[in-house]
């Protein structure tokens, strides 16, 4: 999706137009980048734009977004953010995207709390049919965590959308990456020890959202060093939460969460566990 060219403009933070989109208020803030909640002039159709300024950005974040947008412009899945257009200016970029008016997963836990494994087994089927677009184009997302998981719908009926690959990159089969970067309580361990890391960091964060839904916090909350992870025996569920668990859940929750990379989940793994097999994969999202 090549990006509309448009006039110079300073580094507004207030309500401004760009293009058919009128910019009202902002949702997120980081660094680089800020998303905005905005409305398309011509027809009123809420959308989410993300406005990235250029000159903030090094090498690495440079490359990570020309991944962004070249898998978004890619795909269209229920399960992955949409994009719906590109727009640029000399000093900003701006992905007009879908906008989800259920908001992100941490917002969720924060008002309803730990969910029942039933709900849990249907977020992982999404976020697994997710999963699987990335995989099939050889993407690694490297910064999954509940906030970067927007709901669309309504609470019976959400899907769970993945958003937010201002951090993705390509990698292909059998190599590795090195770059450290990601949110520190839902990182691997390996990216937390500056090691070598493939795709299987991903499947780490998957694990920490799932104990996270189940238990209502992280696994390691507050406890972020390699060696308080590795020196937990067992996960920390909470001793009134772990009976009522099945052991399948209990299962994919410790295997996703493996110090050792090896021993870790894969993907096909992860997307053929009893778990999840239970009550099918979602192939209806697709």
């Amino acid at each position: 999706m090549e990006p509309q060219a448009m006039a110079a403009m300073p580094y507004l933070l207030e309500p401004f137009t760009i293009g058919d989109y009128l910019l009202k208020s902002k949702l997120r803030e980081s660094s680089v980048s800020i998303v905005w909640k905005a409305e398309t002039k011509s027809s009123g159709e809420e959308v989410a734009v993300k406005q990235v300024f250029l000159s903030k950005l090094n090498k690495h974040l440079a490359n990570c977004l020309d991944c962004e947008l070249n898998f978004l412009s890619s795909v269209n899945h229920p399960n992955i953010i949409r994009l719906l257009q590109v727009l640029q200016s000399e000093s900003c970029l701006f992905l007009v995207l879908e906008f989800c008016a259920g908001g992100n997963l941490t917002s969720y836990i924060r008002r309803y709390g730990r969910v029942q494994e039933q709900l849990a087994r249907r977020f992982m089927q999404q976020l697994g049919a997710g999963l699987e677009v990335l995989q099939s184009h050889h993407i690694i997302h490297r910064d999954l965590k509940p906030e970067n998981i927007l709901l669309l719908g309504s609470k019976d009926d959400l899907v769970l959308k993945i958003a937010d690959f201002g951090l993705s990159r390509s990698l292909d089969p059998g190599n590795y990456a090195q770059t450290v970067c990601g949110s520190p309580l839902y990182m691997a361990p390996e990216v937390l020890q500056f090691q070598s890391y493939d795709e299987k960091v991903d499947m780490w964060s998957l694990g920490a959202i799932l104990f996270e839904l189940l238990n209502g916090l992280p696994p390691f909350h507050g406890r972020t060093s390699v060696q308080n992870i590795k020196s937990s025996t067992c996960l920390p569920f909470s001793k009134l939460i772990l009976p009522r668990l099945h052991p399948d859940c209990v299962d994919m929750c410790s295997r996703l969460l493996s110090v050792n990379p090896v021993d870790r989940l894969s993907f096909q793994e992860f997307y053929q566990h009893r778990f999840l097999r239970k009550k099918g994969m979602g192939k209806q999202n697709k």
